[in-house]
């Protein structure tokens, strides 16, 4: 595993942990990266058509032994404090891109939340604005 990654690597690492977490990556969710790596400012220097090779090497760092807080810790090294809150929301958004947010997904934001150190006030008002975009009529 490499040392260093970018901020995007970082930033779509977190989106694949989170839209894997349940075993395989919905089209839905896949779409939403998409969507979020060409339109959100964090990824404005980003090369898009490295977005598969990025998200290859996150899940093959995955499979490895204690790879998500391997993940985490690498993301969180890289990350700067303003962009984590940043990354958890980008994970927010994948997971509420089905209208359902399971258990597991429940569970990684909980480890993702630690493993970012962020406050559970901050991490509870970004989990409501999701709700409140994804409401029906």
């Amino acid at each position: 595993m490499s040392g260093t990654i970018s901020t995007e690597q970082a930033l779509i690492y977190v989106m694949v942990m989170m839209s894997g977490v349940e075993g395989k990556i919905k089209p839905e969710e896949l779409a939403e990266i998409e969507l979020l790596v060409r339109t959100l400012p964090a990824f404005k220097g980003f090369d898009r058509s490295r977005l598969a090779t990025v998200a290859q090497e996150c899940g093959d760092m995955l499979q490895v032994k204690d790879g998500m807080q391997t993940v985490i810790a690498l993301v969180k090294d890289q990350l700067p404090a303003r962009l984590r809150e940043t990354a958890y929301a980008l994970a927010v958004e994948v997971a509420a891109v089905d209208l359902a947010v399971g258990k597991e997904e429940l569970r990684f934001l909980s480890i993702l939340r630690d493993g970012l150190g962020l406050d559970k006030l901050t991490t509870a008002a970004l989990e409501r604005s999701a709700i409140a975009r994804y409401q029906s009529l």
